[in-house]
C-alpha cells in the first residue's frame, strides 16, 4: 500500500513532525514526484497525480519510501484503507489527543473517518465515547466500533446531553470530523474546562470560526488543535494498524461497504451524497 510521504530529514520532520514535511508538502503542491518533475504523460502534456499517489490508476509511479509491504495474511482491500482514512482517524485520538484511559469523549460526524476516531478511541480505552450524528444508522455502526453512548443531533440537544452524561462538566476531549462551522462551535460547547477539541473535518475553503466568547475560553483553558492526517509517523503508524488488526483490536474489515471494478467509479461516486456505505474499495481486477 502507499501511504504519505515523509523525508525526516526536514525542519518539521527532524521537530517530531513529520505529517507535516515540508519535502512532501512542496511536492504535493507541484503534482509531481520529489525532484518536481512527473512520470507520466497524456496526449503529449505532463501527467501530474495528486499527493505523489495518483488515484484509480492501475499503474502508478510513487517514491520508494511511500511504499509498505502487506502482511501475507492481510487482504489488500482491508489493508489499502489504512493509508488516509484510518490513519487518520485513529491518529487523531492516538496522536493528536492522546486520550488516556478513563478519559470521556465526543465524535461529531461518523462516518469512514469518524469512525475510525471511535475506535481509536476504544483502543486508547477512553471510558465513555459519544457519537454525535443524524443518522441513525451511522449511530448504530459508531456502537459497533466502540461507543458507548450515542446522541442523534436530529432529534436530541447536544450540549444538553453531553452535560448530563458528565455530570455537567462536558468531555476531556471533542473531535469535530465534519469541517462545518456549526459543528466546530458544538464540539467547543462540548468540551470541558481544560480539555481539548480537535478539528479533523476540513472546512470548504473561506469558512470562519467565530470564537464569540473568547474570554471564557482563555479561562476555562480549552485548547483549540488541528489534525492534518492524524499526526501520524508513517514509519510508525503503518506498522501499528498491522499489528493492531492482526491482533482483532482495528477493525478494517467492517469499514468495507462494497466492492467495485474500476468501470462503476463513476456510478459510486454518484451515490456518495445518499448513500449510507462507509467505504466503497475499487477491485481493479473485476475491471479486466
Amino acid at each position: 500500500i502507499t501511504s504519505g510521504y515523509q523525508c525526516h530529514s526536514c525542519f518539521t520532520c527532524l521537530r517530531g513532525q513529520p505529517w507535516l514535511c515540508e519535502t512532501a508538502g512542496a511536492a504535493s503542491s507541484a503534482g509531481g514526484m520529489l525532484d518536481g518533475s512527473t512520470r507520466s504523460m497524456s496526449g503529449g502534456l505532463p501527467l501530474r497525480q495528486l499527493a505523489m499517489s495518483g488515484t484509480f490508476a492501475e499503474l502508478l509511479v510513487v517514491p520508494a519510501p511511500k511504499v509498505f509491504r502487506v502482511p501475507d495474511a492481510m487482504p489488500l482491500k482491508t489493508a489499502c484503507l489504512i493509508g488516509c482514512g484510518v490513519l487518520t482517524g485513529i491518529g487523531a485520538a492516538l496522536n493528536t489527543c492522546e486520550i488516556r484511559p478513563g478519559d470521556s469523549v465526543a465524535i461529531i460526524g461518523c462516518g469512514g473517518v469518524g469512525l475510525n476516531v471511535v475506535q481509536g478511541a476504544r483502543i486508547a480505552c477512553a471510558q465513555m465515547i459519544i457519537a454525535i450524528d443524524t443518522s441513525s444508522t451511522k449511530l448504530e455502526r459508531a456502537r459497533t466500533f466502540g461507543a458507548t453512548h450515542a446522541i442523534d443531533a436530529s432529534r436530541q440537544e447536544v450540549e444538553a446531553t453531553v452535560s448530563e452524561l458528565t455530570e455537567t462538566r462536558g468531555v476531556d476531549a471533542a473531535f469535530e470530523v465534519i469541517g462545518l462551522k456549526s459543528t466546530m462551535e458544538q464540539a467547543l460547547a462540548i468540551t470541558r474546562r481544560g480539555g481539548q477539541m480537535v478539528l479533523v473535518g476540513v472546512p470548504p475553503r473561506g469558512e470562519l470560526l467565530n470564537i464569540q466568547a473568547l474570554p471564557m475560553l482563555i479561562s476555562q483553558s480549552k485548547t483549540i488543535r488541528g489534525c492534518w492526517f492524524g499526526s501520524s509517523d508513517v514509519n510508525r503508524d503503518v506498522p501499528r494498524c498491522f499489528d493492531l488488526y492482526e491482533s482483532g483490536e482495528l477493525k478494517l474489515d467492517e469499514l468495507v461497504s462494497a466492492t467495485i471494478g474500476l468501470s462503476e467509479i463513476n456510478d459510486a461516486f454518484g451515490a456518495m451524497p445518499t448513500s449510507d456505505f462507509i467505504r466503497t474499495v475499487v477491485d481493479f481486477s473485476q475491471s479486466r
